[in-house]
């Protein structure tokens, strides 16, 4: 094992066993070390639904996370045995996030017995109460903060649950990570032949890394063997849909850049039910078909993401501590673009548009110690309605309140006496070196034993320490990308490049001294393989 690489594993306290985890002694674990009846309360109620052939509405969400899981409990019913169920996807316009009208109304009007929810319902008391007052049941799988009771649902699996207690690992699980959970218990039950489950780990990789799930403990289990499943999926629309986006290796880049975007902007743009069918089809033509509008529809995203930055850009954002911008533009990309926002401003930042006259409605991402979750609990009484994580939320409100609203979140921030929050922006090393000599291909062979990367297990960060610069090259038409040739103190040398280069960096020259923090990659060319650097921060001694 390589010096470097080694160290690496030190300063993030991994194990030798976070390299290589054993799936059954990861899930294992899980059921030891909690009380796990709320899952075997819903492995029963979903197996008593098959024997007695009730019908069955999975009802999920709109983003990648809701539709990967959705497709999971679809998969784990036609396991079991259950053979009259639908799949309901909300629409983001008509419905909202959350279990809406329509779903009591397609319940009832179709004659449903129960209703499982994956990715939502936490927080869906009434339309929860509704369905029971009309002989409906609902089982809840969830993993977003409650923001009031528990429901009364025949059970809610949701490891944040006030009530009771879980490990930490239980609740860093994606909603279909929750899903899965469920029907890892019906293996365990031994309603379903144990193996089968796996095939669902595509799925599970899916949806963890596109909602920024922790991949630690179990997701770090559980993603490490859906990569190995995606890359042999047997599902037509994920293979189309990695051909179309030009992915090379199955990494979380294909996911988290590829993969996701594209899931993903069926539901901002047009109806996630186009997403949910590409998991779906059996049919080679139907998934050409499918993938190629999904690449379409992202295409169409990008362009409205890009218009709306703009737009805010040229406003200005003033100086409070959180951005709240409201203006005309898509519903479907307002996260994207306060996402966006978060990373230009690095500050909480939510994002607003009319969607009828005098309502608003709106995301909000946040990094660090702000947990968007709680404040909105603050701010409750300006809302309409208003949920989600400790870095994404969503939100609805009236607009004569919005600069009540803008006041008092930003009153609350400030409440927080937070202190040192730029280092949750500004990207850190995760160790220095000072001879490049050791930055080699085996180096960046063991690196990649650590992916999938994402939330608690970025991608490592390296700081070449007092680098002296060789030569300076811009590349590109608009010589918009640079190229350095750095050398150590021993006289060892190594290429960066930064792509869309800062002008500040542009202007460096030959001869000068820098720190440089850097991604590794390897550059192929003609048979030859060397280590580059991807040049992530640089400042000038």
């Amino acid at each position: 094992m390589p010096d470097l690489f080694a160290e690496l594993l030190k300063k993030r306290n991994f194990e030798s066993d976070f390299l290589r985890p054993e799936y059954a002694k990861s899930l294992e674990k899980v059921f030891l070390e909690n009380d796990l009846a709320i899952v075997k309360v819903a492995a029963e109620r979903l197996m008593e639904a098959a024997k007695k052939q009730e019908k069955v509405l999975i009802y999920g969400d709109y983003d990648a996370d809701g539709v990967t899981a959705s497709t999971v409990m679809s998969e784990i019913l036609r396991l079991i045995g259950v053979e009259k169920f639908e799949v309901m996807l909300p629409d983001r316009f008509l419905d909202g996030y959350g279990m809406s009208q329509r779903c009591v109304e397609r319940a009832k009007k179709t004659g449903v017995d129960l209703v499982v929810t994956v990715d939502c319902g936490s927080n869906n008391t009434a339309i929860i109460k509704e369905l029971k007052e009309a002989g409906i049941e609902t089982l809840v799988t969830d993993h977003h903060e409650l923001q009031g009771a528990v429901p009364d649902a025949v059970e809610v699996v949701n490891f944040k649950r006030p009530d009771l207690e879980f490990k930490d690992e239980l609740k860093q699980l994606a909603g279909v990570g929750v899903a899965f959970l469920v029907g890892y218990q019906l293996v365990l039950m031994g309603k379903i032949a144990a193996g089968q489950e796996k095939w669902l780990l595509d799925l599970v990789l899916i949806g963890t890394i596109c909602d920024s799930m922790v991949l630690t403990g179990l997701n770090r289990s559980l993603c490490f063997y859906g990569m190995k499943v995606l890359a042999k999926t047997r599902r037509l629309g994920l293979r189309e849909l990695l051909r179309l986006s030009g992915a090379k290796k199955i990494n979380a880049t294909a996911v988290g850049f590829m993969l996701g975007p594209r899931i993903n902007a069926a539901g901002r743009l047009k109806s996630a039910e186009l997403a949910f069918r590409l998991l779906n089809t059996k049919n080679k033509v139907e998934a050409v078909a499918l993938a190629s509008e999904l690449e379409d529809l992202n295409q169409e995203r990008q362009k409205k993401q890009r218009e709306a930055a703009f737009e805010i850009e040229q406003r200005g954002v003033g100086e409070e501590k959180v951005i709240v911008q409201s203006g005309d533009w898509h519903e479907g990309i307002l996260g994207i673009v306060a996402g966006r926002l978060l990373e230009k401003y690095e500050r909480p930042s939510l994002v607003l548009t009319e969607v009828e006259k005098g309502i608003l409605k709106g995301s909000g991402r946040s990094a660090g110690e702000f947990n968007l979750a709680l404040a909105l609990k603050k701010c409750k009484k300006y809302l309409k309605t208003g949920g989600g994580h400790a870095q994404a939320c969503g939100l609805s409100l009236e607009t004569k309140n919005l600069d009540e609203f803008r006041q008092e979140i930003n009153k609350y921030y400030n409440s927080l006496k937070l202190l040192g929050q730029e280092k949750f922006f500004k990207c850190q090393a995760d160790v220095e070196v000072e001879d490049f000599s050791k930055f080699d291909v085996e180096l960046v062979r063991k690196i990649e034993e650590l992916e999938p990367f994402g939330e608690g297990n970025q991608e490592p960060i390296w700081l070449m320490k007092e680098a002296f610069v060789l030569s300076v090259r811009k590349l590109g038409e608009d010589e918009q990308h640079l190229k350095l040739n750095l050398r150590d103190r021993m006289g060892n040398t190594m290429a960066a490049v930064a792509w869309y280069a800062p002008n500040e960096w542009l202007r460096l020259k030959e001869g000068e001294r820098v720190d440089v923090w850097v991604k590794l990659e390897l550059n192929e060319w003609r048979g030859r393989c060397a280590v580059e650097g991807k040049i992530v921060r640089l400042e000038c001694l």
